[in-house]
């Protein structure tokens, strides 16, 4: 194993001017840095992590909370993009990650005790029931957490701009004429409130009042609850013109409801989702949806998070939220002047 004294002893200098060099320190050049870095890239160097931790009285590795009902985890259409950029930018930072659980072979523990076990320096939290008492007992510990897509008081959170994505998204559907719009939102959660409450506010704005029986409860990244619903829909005396899905992927059960009843989308019924995954755009017609910046969301947690370990002083407790843009696709039929 290659050690400082050795890449000290081939670029000719002292081992404490190599340690600089290799944690960047400002008191040598940045020629010298660059010099002494190759050197011991090509020499095979790598850190002594436990060196380093003991040093530093960290363990370099962040956990990752992230249990959806559906336990689908790396397979998730829309978080599976927001955890690798997470992991990239963590190991861009020089941090492992770990995924947290309650159990740990026949033992239970809770989510802090997992932290613990594992000796993360913090924890991130995505897509799980915020208000179970094992969440908020990890939120209220000392180690430092970042939520995605939910906010807790004196928390950092990163999140997508809901309410704009929705008032966005609406706004492109209310420029293709549509007034007749039913919304399937997923089950109860902070996501779910915002996007409802940018739903009825903007239709609102326009003077569009919402019958109640165009909103309906459907479940997020579950097709059949999609078509379900959407067959209720369809089934209205006066259907909605454009049928509004709680995420892309649910989506796929209302096409596939609509194709059921014998209707084309969108010569005679309008769609659109919400996300903007890789198969929206693969669909025909691909699909109008808002798109979320799920590379920006992951990068922006994982610094946040690592700014919080090792910049606690400095580094605020507050709310980011990222901002998306509407991919328009071609399953909003134009209505202008047909209706």
């Amino acid at each position: 194993m290659v050690s400082l004294k050795d890449i000290a002893a081939a670029c000719g200098v002292s081992t404490a001017t190599v340690s600089k060099a290799l944690n960047d320190l400002p008191d040598i050049s940045q020629e010298r840095k660059q010099y002494i870095r190759e050197k011991a890239k090509e020499m095979g160097y790598l850190p002594n992590l436990a060196a380093r931790a003991l040093k530093t009285n960290h363990s370099y590795n962040i956990g990752i909370l992230f249990v959806d009902d559906k336990n689908s985890g790396l397979t998730h259409p829309h978080f599976s993009k927001v955890l690798e950029a997470v992991k990239s930018e963590a190991e861009l930072r020089g941090y492992d990650v770990t995924f947290l659980n309650n159990q740990l072979g026949k033992w239970k523990m809770s989510y802090l005790e997992h932290c613990r076990y594992r000796g993360v320096d913090g924890a991130l939290i995505a897509c799980i029931d915020f208000q179970r008492p094992e969440v908020l007992e990890l939120i209220h510990s000392p180690i430092p957490t970042v939520t995605i897509d939910h906010v807790f008081n004196d928390s950092a959170a990163i999140l997508s701009d809901n309410a704009e994505g929705m008032q966005e998204l609406l706004a492109y559907i209310l420029s293709q004429g549509h007034t007749r719009i039913a919304y399937i939102h997923g089950k109860d959660s902070a996501v779910t409130r915002e996007r409802t409450a940018s739903f009825y506010r903007t239709l609102e704005a326009h003077g569009i009042e919402v019958p109640e029986d165009y909103i309906r409860e459907g479940v997020y990244n579950d097709p059949k609850a999609a078509g379900e619903e959407t067959r209720k829909l369809l089934a209205l005396k006066k259907p909605p013109t454009c049928i509004l899905y709680p995420d892309d992927y649910a989506s796929l059960g209302g096409i596939a409801a609509i194709k059921e009843a014998g209707l084309s989308i969108p010569e005679d019924i309008s769609i659109a989702g919400f996300d903007g995954i890789s198969i929206a755009g693969l669909l025909e017609p691909p699909l109008a949806t808002f798109g979320q910046d799920t590379e920006a969301i992951g990068r922006k947690a994982a610094a946040k998070l690592i700014d919080l370990i090792e910049k606690p002083k400095t580094t605020l407790q507050d709310i980011e939220k990222v901002p998306g843009a509407v991919i328009s696709g071609r399953s909003v039929k134009n209505l202008n002047g047909n209706l």
